[in-house]
């Protein structure tokens, strides 16, 4: 029967993320940074990814990582969801890396895994797994030509992993990020950008072709949908954890507003919805680590998850009352990370439609 419960070194892994952006990632350097034209925090990158080694977590020693699985990978992102900490997490860890995993190559893997470059993957954002093989950029004769919009952490990216249609079929591609023109957009959640990515005769390395490339693309796009169900659980904890804490200090008619029963009622259902999400996104993740049912696990939790996160941080702003609404307190920027990952790698309507599918229910 598959656990999905925390083992003691996933706990241990999470008491050290944790702390790190404890104090690195609090509200105040957060709200501060989101001002400035330096949206990510590449400083705290470079501890989390070499320091803690979370670059090379999924990736197997052999190939310069650490040989854990998608589980350690989604504690990470369940605690970089609690804190949502501008890092290029995602878009390199997660995305690229897991792309170029299920290739044959090394050396770009190899630089991921040890954090001394950022990847990006560079597919549009809200691409859902299974919506098959791009086309918008072309391969000739070693050069791509085209244009990728909306492009998760490219903007930070020194390499990108690029899917192009080639003469013989789909190819997978990876193109240093200083080859392209990369634009970042005004992006809805501000701690984690999206740009486009311009491709112009750029110079390129080939690491897959044919099936396998079509196989690395859907295996990345699987895991990033996978993996952000654990984010969004840690969203919705964060803002009942923090809902709660107000509410309980927080004092009307002389008594707790936490004590009154209707507000009890929506933090009960709060943490009902948490407890799912978190037993949704333990299954994804472990189904990700053992290969079995990955696609069906993977939609299940997408499908659930996503509005879960949304509701979480709506019903956080608005029970903080005044203060939830101003933009001097850091709700507004969970509940826009909730709202861009609900459009993330699939909405939840393309999920359940995925999932009848999967599960072979008729329309």
């Amino acid at each position: 029967m598959t656990d999905l419960l925390y083992s003691d070194v996933e706990e241990d892994l999470r008491a050290s993320v944790r702390d790190l952006l404890k104090d690195k990632a609090d509200a105040a350097s957060l709200l501060a940074r989101i001002e400035t034209a330096e949206g990510y925090d590449l400083k705290l990158w470079r501890t989390l990814a070499a320091d803690l080694g979370v670059a090379g977590l999924a990736v197997p020693e052999e190939r310069g990582g650490h040989g854990a699985s998608a589980r350690e990978v989604a504690v990470v992102a369940e605690e970089l969801g609690r804190s949502v900490a501008p890092v290029p997490f995602l878009g390199s860890v997660v995305l690229a890396t897991t792309a170029l995993l299920n290739t044959d190559d090394r050396e770009y893997v190899g630089r991921l895994a040890a954090g001394s470059s950022i990847g990006a993957l560079a597919v549009p954002l809200s691409t859902t797994p299974g919506a098959g093989f791009p086309s918008s950029v072309t391969a000739s004769g070693g050069t791509l030509t085209g244009r990728v919009g909306t492009v998760a952490d490219a903007s930070v990216a020194d390499l990108l992993v690029v899917p192009a249609a080639g003469p013989d079929g789909p190819a997978l591609y990876v193109v240093e990020a200083s080859a392209a023109t990369v634009t970042e957009l005004v992006s809805f959640d501000l701690t984690r950008r999206v740009a486009d990515v311009v491709l112009d005769g750029a110079a390129a390395v080939l690491v897959a072709s044919g099936e396998q490339a079509a196989a690395a693309l859907e295996q990345a796009l699987l895991t990033g949908a996978g993996i952000l169900a654990s984010e969004q659980t840690g969203i919705a904890e964060w803002a009942l954890t923090e809902t709660v804490r107000y509410l309980k200090g927080r004092y009307q008619f002389g008594r707790p507003v936490g004590g009154f029963q209707s507000l009890k009622h929506r933090l009960a259902n709060l943490y009902t919805d948490l407890v799912l999400a978190r037993a949704t996104a333990r299954n994804a993740a472990d189904a990700l680590a053992s290969g079995l049912d990955v696609p069906i696990a993977v939609s299940v939790a997408q499908a659930r998850n996503a509005p879960i996160a949304v509701k979480a941080t709506e019903e956080a702003i608005q029970l903080h009352g005044g203060i939830g609404m101003t933009w001097e307190h850091p709700a507004h920027l969970y509940l826009k990370r909730a709202k861009a990952d609900e459009l993330a790698l699939g909405t939840p309507g393309r999920h359940r439609a995925r999932l009848a599918d999967l599960v072979d229910l008729p329309a």
